[in-house]
């Protein structure tokens, strides 16, 4: 099938952006470290049970494992981790902004690591896609307003979670091209492995004391953590690595990038957001951009 990994990309987008929305309204009811941990235990369970179902075969070299691993760790714990940080000093206007440097980080890296160069209309392609998703971006608005500001230190966090998500889709391309891999395999091994690091770390500092009590209180944010978590960790990943595995992986990232660009009916119909003529601008020149890597 011609473009599945770009195809797959835009897929991933499309959940990922359906994923902020459950995990945002989930973490106003539980708080963001209780929907972060319990996402990825429930990931492992649909992916364990999905693997047995279609006898998935798990199959994973050594090397592929501690590929794999390094992802999951560099990807979904220092990555997430610092971007969630970034959230609570800056807010998620701010850091979308920085965060949509991931995809020129990616193509960077891949040059270097992985010997991935782009045709000119590809490079184009990618920062004629960021520029309309910065656009998107700078038109949201921040709620509440007030309560952030410019601060570097909040800045310096987004962009060490761009640089995650960019050497976590690397660590993952090193698996795949040592040979092929189930992409719902691959997606539990990176999860497990971030599940098995930052659960001590979460538990140790008293920062996830029994879930079942605080989800048993109140059940809306465990319905939406459990939406988030089928159409994020376990969908959302699975895609990407699909994604990745058969195309650049600057496009894909680029591609994966246009969340923003796939909220705007979101937040229009479940939020009730008017969407500014900018906004509206920035998604067709975003769109131009996306089409640009389809003709590469």
């Amino acid at each position: 099938m011609p473009y599945i990994g770009e195809i797959a990309a835009l897929i991933t987008a499309l959940l990922w952006s359906g994923t902020s929305i459950a995990f945002a309204e989930a973490s106003k009811r539980v708080g963001p470290m209780y929907v972060n941990v319990t996402r990825m235990f429930f990931a492992v369970v649909y992916l364990a049970i999905t693997i047995a179902v279609i006898a998935a075969p798990l199959d994973l070299s050594l090397t592929q494992f501690l590929n794999l691993a390094v992802s999951g760790f560099i990807g979904l714990v220092v990555g997430d981790t610092f971007l969630f940080k970034a959230y609570r000093l800056i807010g998620a206007r701010i850091s979308m902004l920085v965060m949509s440097l991931a995809p020129a980080i990616a193509a960077l890296l891949a040059y270097f690591f992985l010997n991935e160069t782009l045709s000119l209309l590809g490079i184009v392609g990618i920062f004629v896609t960021i520029f309309g998703v910065a656009l998107v971006v700078l038109q949201r608005r921040e709620v509440p307003t007030s309560d952030y500001k410019i601060d570097y230190t909040g800045i310096f966090y987004a962009f060490i979670g761009a640089v995650g998500q960019g050497v976590g889709l690397i660590f993952a391309k090193f698996a795949i091209n040592e040979s092929e891999i189930n992409a719902f395999s691959a997606t539990l091994t990176r999860i497990l492995s971030a599940l098995i690091i930052i659960y001590p770390l979460v538990k140790m500092t008293n920062r996830y004391n029994n879930p079942v009590k605080v989800f048993k209180e109140n059940k809306k944010g465990l319905i939406y953590t459990l939406v988030g978590s089928i159409i994020g960790p376990y969908l959302g990943i699975t895609f990407s690595l699909i994604s990745i595995s058969h195309t650049k992986v600057g496009i894909a990232s680029t591609l994966m990038a246009t969340v923003p660009i796939m909220m705007l009916p979101l937040v229009r119909f479940y939020y009730k957001e008017k969407l500014s003529w900018l906004s509206i601008i920035g998604a067709f020149v975003a769109v131009g951009g996306v089409a640009m890597l389809f003709m590469r």
